[in-house]
Order: structure tokens, then sequence, then C-alpha cells
């Protein structure tokens, strides 16, 4: 199997063109290779496969063989791909993803895709549609139990439901006891992609990241556009803000008007080869 290894913010991913050709067996393979130790390295594999109605289509697997339905960081490398690689010459793209399709803009230099804009489309804050059992019309400041220990949580989907909690510091949490706590909690029946924020001022936020089916990664793009969402509702920020990531910043805008949710940030190979499958 031919693949390149690619990554955003260090939210990294293993990527197959599957325009031509499929592999079998796709959840036991995305953990075959995922695996830092006897793998590739990586957080999931991301297909890219012919669309009836879009440009192209990602099929996104994490590392442990979960579907995931959207990935902002993965989708963004998606682009590059299929531009780099000469599979199509526009700069603006439609890719299908199991959260709909998604409009991108791509910033090229020398010939290369080096920063892509995501239109994420509008954050959905019903309980029902992110999900999470509850009886309130929105959850903001939600009181939450989880352990031993009460938080506040403002939950918002963008694809893939985001449980959103603010903290004084995001260095010193013990994300590996902490993640699984909040994404196997019973009132998220899909479980839960958490975020950890610090506000730092009113354009600047900090995050850490406990994806669902992936654990702690160094990026998240949907993340970083809940955490944006869950600021502005909260009062906390601007309608634009930078994220800062353990892998690198994101830039996030709200548009009011439109209530449509736009990422900026990079996307990066980092190398191809061939795997026995």
């Amino acid at each position: 199997m031919r693949f390149t290894k690619m990554q955003g913010c260090g939210n990294d991913y293993i990527y197959v063109d599957c325009t031509k050709d499929m592999i079998e067996n796709i959840p036991a393979t995305a953990v075959k290779i995922s695996d830092r130790h006897f793998g590739i390295g990586a957080d999931g594999l991301i297909l890219i496969k012919p669309s009836k109605t879009a440009d192209f289509c990602m099929d996104m697997y994490n590392i442990d063989g979960s579907r995931g339905k959207m990935c902002g960081n993965g989708i963004r490398c998606v682009a590059k791909y299929v531009y780099d690689k000469g599979l199509t010459y526009k700069k603006k793209l439609q890719i299908e993803t199991l959260s709909g399709v998604k409009e991108l803009e791509l910033n090229v230099e020398n010939g290369k895709v080096n920063m892509v804009t995501v239109n994420m489309g509008s954050p959905i804050t019903k309980p029902s549609l992110i999900p999470v059992i509850s009886d309130r019309e929105i959850i903001i400041m939600e009181p939450i139990t989880v352990g031993d220990k009460q938080y506040e949580i403002t939950c918002v989907s963008m694809g893939n439901p985001h449980a959103v909690v603010f903290v004084e510091n995001t260095e010193i949490l013990e994300l590996e006891k902490l993640g699984p706590l909040f994404d196997f909690h019973k009132i998220f029946p899909e479980r839960v992609n958490t975020e950890f924020v610090k506000v730092i001022d009113r354009r600047h936020i900090q995050m850490r990241v406990w994806e669902r089916g992936s654990g702690e990664t160094l990026a998240c793009g949907t993340g970083a556009c809940a955490s944006a969402v869950a600021c502005i509702l909260n009062g906390l920020t601007e309608n634009e803000v930078t994220v800062t990531l353990l892998g690198g910043e994101l830039v996030i805008r709200y548009e009011e008007d439109s209530n449509t949710i736009y990422m900026t940030g990079p996307a990066v190979e980092v190398f191809s080869g061939e795997i026995d499958i």
C-alpha cells in the first residue's frame, strides 16, 4: 500500500489515494499502521475517495479503528494532497465528509499548498443534535461531576461532539486520566471530544484536547472551532481568535451574519512510502 504521512499542527494522519483503488479491512488496517511502535505512526488513517457530490471524499478512521465524521486538520491535508499530487488544480475545493460537504480555499506558494481555510459550517448547540443527554435548550457552563470533581462544560458540535472546559492552567492537567472520564461519561451517548481551554486575552486562547478514539492529540481543528464558539457564547473573546495548541496555531473566525465558522491553518507533508498490509 502506497501512503503519504501528513500533519496539520502536529495532528498527523496516514493518507491513501483511493480514487482508483481501495484497500480491504480498513478498521484493522487503521489500527495496524497508526501504531507508533509497530506501524507508521499516526492519529489515524484517511482515505481520499471519489465523490458524487463534491470534488473528493474524505473517509477517516481513528487510531482505534473507529470511524470519524470530520477532522479539521485532516481535511486541510486532504486539500494539500490532491493539489500537490496533481489530482486537481482547483484552489477552491469541495470535500465530502460524514459531516457534510466542506468548502476549502487553498493558499499556494511555489506550486505547493501551505495554508488552507476551511468553511467549517454552522456550530450546533442543541443538545439532542450534539448529542448530549440534557433537558436544557443549550449547554453553557453546565455543572457536571466527572470522577470525584465538579466541572462546568459548554457543549458544541462541529460535526462531532465537543465538551469545552475552561481552566486556569492547561499544562498541569493529567489528560490521560481525565480525558477518558469525560469521553465515556453517561451523558454523552456517542462519546465526546473534550477541550480544556485557558483564555489568554480576547483574541488568544490556549487549548489541550482529548479526542474520542485517539486520546490526547497535538491538535484538533473541530475542537479549536468548538472552543472558539464556547468562548463567544460565554462572552470571553472576540469573534476571531488565535488558538494555540500543542502542535501549533490555528485562526478561527466566526461570521455572525451567516452563523459560519472559518478555520485557517497549515498543512504539511511529512514523508511518503510503501507498507505491506
